[in-house]
């Protein structure tokens, strides 16, 4: 899909999500009146942070820092969690040559448990091949990396008014090594993120060690759950470390069958980072992934929840139901900030 944006032409490379050409240069995002009529508190409202994982601009072609600081802004977010690519690409890591535009779908499919055709198998072996390749070329340029140009994003985004208050590379995962972990915690201190997120390992093992090592750098570990999360997903990772935590995906939680969603946000408020925001039917009505205020996810009455407890970890809004046919995802992210907005009165 192509991304039509007043500030500049977008090249339509076959950009990666890990990687992107850079189009544009800092000097053109450090423009003080960034904030798009949001006024002093940015896109933190009524108290409530409402945040953005950068996940939501996957479609769009150029994956580099510059391009994705330009979409937040577009969009009136100030607070965002960052996955791997920009900042990765930025500071030099080696490209991808996976499309995850093309891989993503198969993915999710996947996770869903639904039978792939044989060409959608076809095309995750041959991606899963370059991937492992890949793995090996990343983690050595991850050994050497500065953190000085991770500190350099970080402030080329804080001077924009973006805060960074989570990381998500691929380095944290049971096929990463011991110096992919450590680079990833140094990574996003650098970043100024309180925490880095990760999907579940669903390996206790692992999630001890994470917990271990994220406590030496004072940043936490949110764990990421899809249709396996229930009231109890996290207690083991809890238990094993004080930085480990929830990063909590309200809407997968509703579509896995679990009817006590508002509860479990006051029981575990204390131990939530992050919680990502999506509006999908509950299990019984198929789960499908809809526009917001569509869905059988109490999205505004979470939010209330956290306006009127003052619950301080951000919601984040994450774009996965289908764009529709003449729009974006910049203008699909506006409309579930509004929906927020609406929501918090």
């Amino acid at each position: 899909m192509k991304q039509k944006t007043s500030r500049r032409k977008f090249i339509g490379a076959a950009s990666t999500l890990l990687a992107g050409t850079m189009l544009a240069t800092h000097q053109t995002f450090a423009i003080p009146n960034f904030i798009n009529n949001l006024g002093k508190t940015g896109s933190t409202i009524k108290g409530v942070r409402l945040g953005l994982i950068t996940y939501s601009f996957r479609d769009l072609p150029d994956q580099s820092a510059e391009a994705t600081l330009d979409y937040i802004r577009q969009c009136g977010i100030t607070n965002i969690e960052l996955m791997g690519g920009p900042a990765e690409s930025f500071a030099g890591a080696p490209k991808n040559p996976v499309d995850f535009r093309v891989l993503m779908p198969i993915w999710r499919k996947r996770q869903q448990q639904q039978d792939l055709t044989e060409e959608e198998k076809k095309t995750l072996a041959e991606v899963e091949a370059k991937n492992t390749i890949y793995r090996t070329e990343i983690s050595e340029w991850r050994q050497k990396a500065s953190m000085a140009k991770f500190e350099e994003f970080g402030k080329m985004y804080k001077k924009a008014g973006i805060d960074i208050y989570a990381f998500k590379p691929d380095a944290f995962g049971i096929q990463n090594s011991d110096s992919d972990i450590d680079y990833g915690l140094r990574a996003a201190k650098a970043l100024g993120a309180t925490h880095v997120t990760l999907e579940h390992p669903s390996n206790d093992a692992h999630t001890l060690k994470l917990g271990k090592a994220a406590e030496k750098y004072g940043i936490k570990i949110g764990y990421h759950g899809h249709e396996q999360q229930t009231p109890t997903f996290w207690d083991t990772a809890l238990s094993q470390s004080p930085a480990n935590a929830l990063n909590l995906d309200f809407g997968h939680y509703i579509a896995a069958g679990n009817t006590n969603a508002l509860e479990f946000v006051k029981e575990k408020n204390k131990h939530i980072v992050s919680m990502h925001m999506k509006d999908r039917k509950s299990k019984a009505n198929g789960g499908d992934n809809l526009p917001w205020g569509t869905g059988d996810t109490p999205l505004a009455d979470v939010l209330r929840l956290m306006r009127d407890n003052k619950y301080s970890f951000p919601a984040t809004i994450e774009l996965e139901y289908k764009v529709p046919e003449g729009s974006s995802p910049i203008e699909e992210v506006k409309k579930c900030l509004e929906f927020c907005k609406s929501a918090l009165g």
